[in-house]
């Protein structure tokens, strides 16, 4: 591990201090400053020629700000002669606009992994990508993470009986079909319109939740408008206790008022973006995927395989 270092930038902090803990090693120094107009400065004070260097950075909010940090990290690192540098996103930004379904719009997922590449990064490690074929925008090796383990742990422990496995839309069958597969439950669909990329309006339910308590998975909970007009509708068609177990809380605007005068029981969400302080709620519980990360980091670097921290998503 001596040839190991792990830097971070102030995404996350929190979160890289944890997977630390459990690599047992201390975290990088890097000085973070800004100049008078706004210019993110760096300043790596470790010595990282012919280091194997992991930089842990989430691109959430403030995601411009966020993202130019991890690019001048990576910059830096690279003309530091670091040997191999892993960019560890936990959430990845801009994965939203992953396709041109519209004249004249951008892909913003492969501008940001062609960014990342030319920055610096020989490789990423990330958890949850919006969609599947992200992985395929990178030109450089990239590691794909799910938290579903995380969440079976921590669901498994309620002992929840007659649970039903949701997917919010059509897209997300494949996640769901794996967390139906791991918990033994049903399967049902929320089939719904979208109106705007954080706008959509619900149709009916696919599938059967009468008397069943209910656990919609997904990996983004923005405004939180989808998955309460979703929990709404399956209340309506007769589900008991509502779940829900979304990988990303970015919780923009009014979401988290939007979750407590919903029928939602509990949502809980990881910590690969840190809940500020204002957007606490007894609804709104934080499972740390630190462990799953500094498993994959220790794999990395050694070399090994880390298909056994996913193979529980196959199907």
């Amino acid at each position: 591990m001596d040839k190991m270092l792990v830097f971070s930038g102030n995404g996350n902090r929190q979160l890289a201090n944890r997977i630390c803990a459990k690599l047992k090693v201390k975290l990088g120094k890097a000085e973070i400053e800004r100049f008078s107009d706004g210019e993110t400065m760096v300043r790596i004070k470790e010595n990282v020629r012919g280091k194997d260097i992991f930089l842990i950075q989430p691109t959430s909010p403030p995601v411009n700000e966020n993202l130019v940090e991890l690019l001048i990290m990576l910059d830096a690192l690279r003309r530091a002669s670091a040997q191999r540098i892993t960019a560890v996103i936990p959430y990845y930004g801009y994965a939203r606009q992953d396709r041109k379904d519209k004249p004249r719009v951008p892909i913003t997922a492969k501008l940001v992994a062609n960014i990342l590449a030319s920055s610096g990064a020989n490789r990423v490690l990330t958890l949850d990508l919006h969609a599947g074929q992200i992985q395929g925008f990178f030109d450089i090796p990239l590691d794909h993470l799910y938290a579903i383990n995380v969440f079976f742990e921590y669901f498994n422990k309620k002992k929840i009986k007659d649970l039903a496995i949701v997917s919010p839309d059509v897209g997300g069958i494949k996640m769901a079909r794996a967390y139906a597969k791991r918990f033994g439950a049903d399967l049902a669909i929320v089939d719904k319109r979208r109106k705007s990329p954080e706008s959509t309006e619900v149709m009916h339910i696919l599938g059967n939740v009468k008397d069943k308590n209910v656990l919609l998975v997904d990996d983004i909970v923005a405004t939180g408008s989808s998955l309460v007009r979703g929990a709404a509708a399956l209340k309506r068609q007769g589900a008991k206790n509502i779940f829900a177990a979304i990988t990303h809380g970015i919780l923009s605007n009014n979401a988290v008022d939007k979750i407590e005068d919903s029928d939602i029981n509990s949502l809980v969400i990881t910590d690969s973006i840190p809940l500020a302080k204002e957007k606490k709620s007894k609804k709104i519980k934080v499972v740390s995927v630190d462990s799953l990360f500094a498993e994959a980091i220790k794999r990395i670097h050694f070399e090994k395989s880390i298909s056994v921290l996913f193979d529980a998503v196959g199907g």
